[in-house]
């Protein structure tokens, strides 16, 4: 696949992070980045200083294109933040034009421009649209783009209800864009969210962007039937902890544990945190609350125990090499003995590459559509 991104007659080297031979065959941008960049460019080029935000740039193309033009980028992925670094500087792009913000974070006021990639989740979605509700001006330029199949009614109904009058283009490359003229008023927020998880008394806290985020994945429901029992005082990582439920769950029943909760979701974090200071307060001290890709940032040999319920995408793309890097790196992490606990659909071949990775794994039940495997590290 060609990583060479061709846009205002400059070329951009570009790739998705985590590098792979998986991920250098995926492309780092679509065709809804070159019609945002068609619209900004030209205003840019015509008029100086204008206050820049963009949103939902997921491997940093549209950043990239910016070149040294000084801009904001939101991102609810730390991965995201990762992937604009490192391709601003393969193209020797200045990392001091680009202010990066958090999904949990408020936006900057006084915006001129708004550049937004439309995610999947139309929750998240409206949340970010309440976000720039609370801050943008009547005259401030909001261009949205994604494939022309999502553009329905529906989704220009909530740029309606969250900002203001909204138009959509016609399709070119498969891909539409999306103008919207905010009324200038703030809108409340409607997430965070609660909900009951009645069978295990727990009260869970979710983010707009945090998967299964108004019901209990029935992966994980599976898992917390089968959490491991601990040895007194063990540090365990809820890796990709999403609202936290596992590590919740394991710290109510085996309150002498010690947890680290790490996503690469700013919002799966902070729901965790919520989670945990909810229902387990005086269990705080306990937990440690990590954005991160996947345990880069956990020392060497020094977990007890990782729990996990691996995705098998990035964004639209299928794909396991998340799940892998997973196992890589619960092996380097974990101690000589400690083992890696997931769940996991039946038709994903993670039996054999645990046992490959880890020296063996162990069948701890199934059900008709889930696995839940165990591997201990070799001593």
């Amino acid at each position: 696949m060609n990583t060479i991104f061709t846009v205002a007659d400059k070329q951009l080297q570009l790739d998705r992070l985590p590098l792979g031979q998986s991920n250098r065959s995926l492309q780092a941008w679509d065709a809804a980045d070159e019609l945002l960049l068609q619209q900004a460019l030209p205003l840019l080029n015509e008029r100086a200083g204008l206050k820049v935000l963009v949103m939902h740039d997921l491997f940093g193309a549209l950043s990239c294109a910016l070149g040294d033009y000084p801009h904001s980028q939101q991102n609810d992925s730390v991965l995201s933040q990762q992937a604009t670094v490192y391709n601003r500087q393969q193209n020797g792009l200045s990392a001091d034009s680009v202010c990066f913000i958090d999904s949990v974070t408020a936006l900057p006021a006084d915006l001129d421009l708004v550049l937004l990639k439309v995610p999947n989740n139309h929750g998240y979605l409206r949340f970010m649209l309440q976000q720039l509700s609370q801050v943008v001006r009547p005259d401030t330029l909001i261009i949205a783009a994604a494939k022309a199949k999502d553009i329905h009614k529906n989704l220009l109904a909530i740029f309606e209800q969250e900002l203001g009058p909204t138009q959509a283009s016609l399709a070119q490359k498969k891909c539409r864009t999306i103008h919207c003229s905010p009324r200038g008023e703030a809108r409340a927020f409607t997430y965070p969210i609660q909900w009951e998880l009645p069978d295990y008394q727990l009260t869970l806290v979710n983010h707009a962007n945090v998967f299964a985020k108004e019901q209990l994945d029935i992966g994980a429901r599976f898992l917390l039937e089968h959490l491991p029992m601990l040895d007194a005082g063990a540090l365990v990582a809820d890796l990709g902890c999403g609202n936290g439920v596992l590590g919740l769950a394991l710290l109510k029943q085996q309150p002498e544990a010690k947890v680290i909760f790490t996503d690469d979701s700013y919002m799966a974090v902070e729901s965790s945190k919520a989670s945990v200071e909810l229902n387990a307060a005086e269990l705080m001290s306990q937990c440690e609350f990590r954005t991160d890709d996947c345990l880069a940032g956990q020392a060497d040999q020094s977990l007890d125990y990782v729990i996990c319920n691996p995705p098998f995408h990035q964004q639209q793309a299928v794909t396991e090499h998340i799940a892998w890097q997973m196992f890589n790196d619960a092996k380097r992490c974990l101690k000589a003995g400690g083992k890696l606990r997931i769940v996991a659909n039946r038709h994903l071949p993670y039996y054999e590459k645990m046992t490959v990775l880890l020296g063996g794994c162990r069948h701890i039940a199934s059900n008709n559509k889930f696995v839940i495997l165990e591997s201990t590290k070799r001593k």
